[in-house]
């Protein structure tokens, strides 16, 4: 067992190589040790990417742009501490996002106009991207239950000029079945082990395999009433930042078995450059770690 292995839970480390096998084993593990670049989204409701590129030239600041989103940058030479220091990030110009993250709202396409549903919206940084995607003028509605969560998206939808946002402090799974909504985006909470922090001294004593079966259970009760209020012929995104399949294809699995709904596949250009872990169901993405990437799950689904 080398040094990276001994630090994770032995459930993990077996889970994963039962499910991904011994090379794609390795992979993950060395993008957990990796240290992953500051990755950011220019807010196009305050402003635009040639501004955002001029100033950080100016400041000597390096980045490079993401061939499936206008939008995103890799800053190359300077920290997320350093980038917090600016006034583009003080005035809400740019939001610090993992590149993972901003793959769910691109996924699910909101439109002007439409009515769309952020179940899971704390801290807010997809939910202020499909503001910005929309121009402002969709109809979201973003859920948080936690008090203190909740006041971090008001925070974010504020900054960010998401004026078309609003925002309940409520358990998604408790909204009333008269709502309905074209088009749902789901993020679900989950185990983060696609996000894992092998630095993190208490990573055995809080990542438990408790916590993994009790997210599926979560998620479970959470996609089931998405496809309750979803129009039907409509399209929702499932994601978690979990690479195990427990929360993941098993979770959709049991989801296509219920529930009147399908998977359409994702479908982006440059999707073919995001590092790929192998699902077991046909028209998901799941995003290996690495020094760009968090890892990450998505699925794309219509309710018949």
């Amino acid at each position: 067992m080398n040094v990276v292995e001994s630090m994770l839970p032995q459930f993990l480390n077996e889970m994963l190589k039962n499910q991904y096998g011994e090379d794609n084993y390795s992979k993950i593990v060395h993008g957990y040790n990796s240290r992953r670049y500051t990755t950011l989204r220019v807010n196009t409701i305050k402003t635009d990417i040639n501004t955002i590129k001029n100033i950080l030239k100016e400041k000597q600041i390096e980045f490079e742009e993401v061939e499936w989103f206008n939008e995103a940058l890799i800053i190359k030479n300077v920290t997320e501490k350093e980038i917090e220091k600016l006034d583009i990030y003080e005035n809400g110009e740019i939001y610090l996002q993992s590149l993972s993250s901003m793959l769910p709202p691109i996924i699910l396409e909101p439109k002007e106009k439409e009515n769309i549903l952020d179940m899971t919206a704390a801290p807010g940084g997809k939910t202020t991207q499909m503001a910005a995607i929309t121009n402002n003028n969709a109809m979201i509605t973003a859920c948080e239950m936690n008090n203190i969560r909740f006041e971090r998206l008001k925070y974010n939808l504020e900054k960010q000029g998401a004026t078309s946002v609003y925002a309940m402090m409520t358990d998604a799974r408790k909204m009333d079945d008269f709502f309905s909504f074209d088009k749902i985006l789901l993020d679900a909470p989950c185990s983060g082990s696609g996000t894992i922090n092998i630095k993190d001294i208490n990573l055995k004593k809080n990542f438990t395999e408790k916590l993994v079966n009790k997210s599926a259970v979560i998620q479970i009760a959470l996609l089931k009433k998405a496809i309750k209020m979803l129009k039907k012929g409509n399209i929702m995104v499932y994601s978690t930042c979990s690479i195990l399949s427990k929360e993941n294809e098993e979770v959709i699995e049991k989801i296509l078995k219920e529930e009147n709904a399908e998977i359409l596949p994702i479908e982006f250009k440059g999707i073919e450059k995001i590092p790929k872990l192998k699902t077991s169901i046909t028209g998901t993405l799941c995003v290996c770690p690495n020094e760009l990437y968090e890892g990450f799950f998505v699925v794309k689904l219509r309710k018949k």
